[in-house]
């Protein structure tokens, strides 16, 4: 859940993450709160908010990274992983320390052992239900932050093209949706297996890691092709009316063909919805940075806000949701979704601004930046 860049921000991109943790939360409380789908779409498609999360990380970090190393600059790999574990690292590591110390007060069972959260492989084979559960997002993401640097270096080593650049996209991409395929004819179809299907194929960063492709795909759009770019670039309101489209279909799919009334999963939304959702949400992002629209030039009211303090809500919104239920079972259910919700943006607005924002100016002061000059004459394309 990593933020954008603090200058320069895309007010789009504070409206897509403002939305993902909305849709996130929606979830959470219809799961975890109040079983009933009684805000209707938002619950039933608000899982994919951990996709849209998934894209706009792809494109942030992919962005930055790919920028640098057109201009020719040299990456730091410490400084980039000490700058990654600054912005993540603490709060998560205050929100675990209370899970374990009151797994019980903040919901879920035992939670797994220490050590498969501090090395980030919580998510592997995980028990749903079980304590900090959602935190598993978290671990594909930091996976996701370890490789990346590493593949890009990799690839400018051996001189890739744009071309294999992109095929790989593909391939990966592809290779994603046989395997989950392969994993939905074992977990997910006619008697499916509740916990296997979230152990494999939900959970799992083999099943939900090419969702990170279309966000690096619309930054090696942007670094790679930069007249392509500047071309697309100038047709934002239709970009922004493909990406509504896009994600209307996918949502209305997912409605109806995620989870089915024998409660075994479709296999679209299993096999390639997964994916599908991930490459709409980019498209619809393509659109956000793209000028000629009320979304590109100002964020809605509120979505600033939501966007900083959306890594504090992640964390935080589950145990809270669960602490406060009993206290508002007497309240009507728009009541107790309202107190629900505006107590979680309340702490993670607290936790932003007490933990997140000083250790973000500290970092800036002591990792400044991931990239050493260019040497002359070094730049050359993404």
């Amino acid at each position: 859940m990593t933020p954008h860049r603090a200058t320069n921000r895309a007010p789009g991109l504070d409206t897509l993450r403002a939305m993902a943790i909305l849709l996130v939360f929606c979830f959470h409380y219809r799961v975890f709160v109040n079983s009933a789908p009684d805000l209707g779409w938002l619950s039933n498609v608000g899982w994919s908010g951990v996709d849209l999360f998934f894209v706009l990380s792809g494109y942030l970090i992919g962005e930055q990274l790919m920028a640098g190393l057109a201009r020719g600059e040299q990456l730091s790999l410490t400084s980039f992983y000490s700058r990654r574990a600054m912005r993540t690292w603490p709060l998560y590591w205050l929100v675990l320390a209370a899970f374990f110390l009151l797994p019980g007060v903040l919901g879920g069972r035992e939670p797994p052992p220490l050590w498969r959260f501090l090395s980030f492989t919580q998510n592997i084979q995980l028990t749903p239900g079980t304590a900090f559960s959602h935190a598993w997002s978290l671990c594909v993401e930091e996976q996701f932050y370890l490789i990346l640097p590493l593949a890009l270096l990799a690839a400018r080593a051996l001189r890739l093209s744009r071309r294999q650049a992109w095929l790989g996209i593909a391939a990966l991409t592809l290779a994603a949706m046989t395997w989950r395929h392969h994993l939905w004819t074992l977990y997910g179809g006619p008697g499916a297996d509740v916990v296997g299907y979230y152990q494999n194929l939900y959970y799992a960063t083999l099943s939900r890691a090419d969702e990170f492709l279309p966000g690096l795909a619309v930054a090696l759009l942007q670094h790679g092709h930069p007249r392509l770019w500047t071309g697309l670039m100038r047709h934002g309101r239709l970009l922004l009316a493909l990406g509504l489209g896009a994600v209307a279909l996918l949502w209305t799919v997912a409605v109806h063909n995620y989870v089915l009334p024998d409660d075994s999963w479709g296999w679209f939304m299993s096999a390639i919805g997964y994916s599908a959702m991930a490459w709409a949400y980019a498209l619809l992002l393509l659109a956000c940075l793209a000028p000629g629209h009320a979304l590109s030039r100002r964020s809605l009211p509120g979505a600033r806000s939501l966007a900083l303090w959306s890594y504090a809500i992640y964390l935080t919104h589950k145990p809270l949701a669960h602490v406060m239920k009993p206290a508002l079972q007497h309240l009507p259910g728009w009541a107790a979704f309202l107190v629900t919700a505006v107590a979680s943006v309340a702490l993670g607005g607290l936790l932003y601004h007490a933990i997140e924002r000083p250790l973000l100016r500290w970092r800036q002061r002591r990792w400044p930046g991931q990239f050493r000059p260019a040497a002359p004459a070094a730049a050359q394309p993404a």
